[in-house]
């Protein structure tokens, strides 16, 4: 009965946002009801989860808050800039560099950093509609990639580093660049070259260019708010389901794993990546289990923390991220399905 449950709950949660635009603009507040539905379904809440609840998002709401004022006043000063530039170096060569840096540096600076500058980058570029959302989910892409090269880049690492720290693998800081970075730097390179393709095939210039709308500090404040409930959301949505997880999804080989983690699209892969990851894993294991999480997470928006910041500070709605994240993704899992296969 509870598993049955928990699946009506996830098949919510990926399709109600896509078929209703209610949910669809009250994105937040509907993954934290279904987060506490799974939290109830599964009887899993405790004080300490409430407190996790609350206390988890506030390092990254702040620094959403604080990355967002700083770039409010200085932001007609870096897109008067960043025009100067653009006008010397030729379009597609700034995209593909833009993709690459952000995907690269998210290792060091985080995930959420590098997202918020992708948005003031992307704001600057003065792009079509079309191609703004285009670029965004494929730099989210590259960020989500890169991050998990360094356990500063994201929870994710953090979490999988910590727990292959032991034996047999010793994990140090370096482990995951070593494990995944021959998969993940050519990705980003790859990212990078078809955000540049897809902005020279004209992309940039059908349909009306997004106007920038002067931004108050209330919006500053309502954004970091977003966020912060969002990430709140998530947290209840990876307790509820950890059950399930534990019981059934952990014993499965590591070609269906890869697949099943298609989940993370639309769940916490912090969590996840805390269920399935061990260190009895074999290599391929691990390089499955993770790959597939990372790109997983970037096909939806509540699949990542950079998706969340950039669809909130851009307006992008599910529709829009879905129509075009979803076929990447998937595109890319069914590659990397096979290099994994055959290397």
């Amino acid at each position: 009965m509870m598993l049955a449950a928990l699946l009506a709950i996830l098949a919510v949660v990926f399709l109600a946002p896509l078929l209703s635009r209610r949910v669809e603009w009250n994105l937040e507040a509907f993954l934290f009801v279904m987060g506490l539905l799974a939290v109830l379904v599964s009887r899993v809440g405790s004080v300490h989860l409430v407190e996790e609840a609350l206390a988890e998002p506030i390092k990254i709401s702040l620094a959403v808050l604080g990355f967002g004022l700083v770039f409010k006043y200085t932001r007609a000063y870096v897109h008067h800039h960043l025009q100067d530039v653009v006008r010397r170096v030729p379009l597609p060569a700034f995209i593909f560099l833009m993709v690459v840096i952000l995907g690269l540096l998210s290792s060091v600076i985080t995930a959420i950093i590098a997202s918020l500058l992708l948005v003031e980058l992307v704001g600057g570029l003065r792009l079509s509609r079309k191609a703004a959302v285009s670029l965004v989910v494929i730099t989210c892409f590259a960020i989500g990639l890169g991050a998990a090269l360094t356990p500063l880049g994201e929870p994710l690492s953090t979490i999988a580093t910590a727990k292959l720290k032991g034996e047999p693998h010793q994990a140090g800081f370096f482990f995951l660049a070593r494990l995944l970075g021959i998969y993940v730097i050519p990705g980003i390179l790859a990212l990078g070259i078809l955000a540049a393709v897809f902005l020279r095939s004209g992309s940039s210039d059908d349909g009306p260019k997004e106007k920038e709308v002067p931004e108050s500090t209330l919006h500053v404040l309502a954004r970091a708010g977003k966020v912060y409930l969002f990430v709140m959301a998530l947290i209840l949505l990876g307790a509820g389901f950890k059950p399930v997880i534990d019981s059934y999804v952990v014993n499965w080989g590591s070609g269906v794993l890869y697949w099943v983690n298609l989940t993370s699209a639309a769940l916490d892969n912090a969590t996840l990546t805390a269920a399935e990851i061990s260190p009895q894993m074999a290599a391929l294991q691990l390089k499955s289990a993770l790959v597939s999480l990372l790109i997983s997470g970037g096909m939806l928006i509540p699949g990542n923390i950079p998706n969340i910041i950039c669809a909130g500070k851009l307006r992008i709605s599910s529709r829009e991220w879905a129509r075009f994240g979803v076929p990447l993704g998937l595109v890319m899992l069914a590659v990397y399905f096979l290099i994994l296969q055959l290397w």
